[in-house]
């Protein structure tokens, strides 16, 4: 028996970093504004190149009244989750090929303060 439980413990040891990797990651807003204001603000401000992100989260992607959005984008029915919004802001041409996004953010904890932030502006 005290074979079995060591065995148990090594196993749950090897399993921890798997686990603590795919954990969430919280997002900071503030560290969240600070990206936003010195990389995103360039374009996604009104009549920018990107849509303006003011009440993003929730709403479905392609839908900001007279922006001009790829095909792809508008008929991806993608709405804008927290999940969502962190896939788009790592890889945008996976999430959805074809659109015109020409940013990636791969730091995990950088994407997180992005879309806390985001939550905010509303």
């Amino acid at each position: 028996m005290p074979r079995l439980r060591l065995l148990s413990l090594a196993f749950a040891a090897l399993l921890a970093p798997v686990a603590l990797a795919q954990s969430p990651v919280a997002g900071d807003p503030a560290r969240g504004k600070d990206y936003f204001e010195r990389r995103c603000i360039k374009c996604h401000v009104k009549e920018g190149m990107g849509p303006p992100y003011v009440g993003i989260v929730g709403r479905k992607a392609g839908t900001v009244p007279g922006f001009d959005y790829s095909d792809a984008l508008k008929a991806s029915g993608l709405s804008w989750t927290e999940e969502n919004l962190d896939k788009w802001l790592e890889n945008p041409d996976v999430l959805v090929p074809g659109n015109l996004m020409g940013l990636k953010i791969r730091n995990p904890q950088l994407r997180a303060d992005l879309v806390a932030y985001l939550k905010t502006r509303v």
